[in-house]
């Protein structure tokens, strides 16, 4: 059997722009000090035990303190949260990432953001390398709903916008 040929990058990130996906912001806290980063790579995997995984970007400062402490937190952004999706993408000091936001806390201590239409804190069961990821697998410990709100999308390397009658137009769709 002969190996697939190898896929271009930049054409895998084109196939992969074609799929909406949700924007969430993971965290941890090691020390003392709050990390976080930006995913689009978070899903369900099990109703029992409950249980998610986060595809967590190797280079990202945040994936070690993930794998060192054993526990991350989610939020999942709401449609008028672009600029903390922004924020939490920057590649900047975990510092500089958080100053003067504002944020709540999980149980276990853990920030999560306000204005999130979901949120919740799970301790890792398994990190299973990824190639240039780490896809992290947590068991979901606590639960925080606190807006019905519509969730930030990211599609074709944009963000969806409202259309203004609840509902997102995705990047380059045509109007109605």
């Amino acid at each position: 059997m002969n190996p697939a040929p190898s896929v271009e990058p930049a054409l895998f990130r084109r196939m992969m722009g074609r799929w909406p996906t949700g924007v969430a912001v993971v965290t941890a806290r090691e020390h003392g000090t709050d990390h976080g980063l930006t995913v689009n790579a978070l899903l369900s995997v099990s109703l029992d035990p409950p249980t998610v995984l986060a595809s967590l970007g190797v280079d990202a400062d945040s994936t070690p303190v993930v794998e060192r402490t054993g526990r991350f937190a989610a939020s999942f952004l709401s449609a008028d949260q672009r600029a903390l999706s922004e924020r939490f993408a920057r590649t900047v000091p975990s510092e500089e990432k958080y100053r003067g936001l504002a944020v709540d806390r999980t149980p276990g201590g853990l920030a999560v953001l306000p204005g999130a239409i979901a949120r919740f804190e799970c301790e890792v069961m398994s990190v299973h390398p990824g190639g240039d990821h780490r896809l992290v697998l947590g068991e979901v410990r606590w639960i925080d709903l606190p807006g019905e709100g519509m969730p930030l999308v990211f599609h074709r390397g944009s963000y969806a916008e409202p259309d203004g009658v609840g509902g997102l137009r995705l990047p380059g769709a045509r109007p109605p």
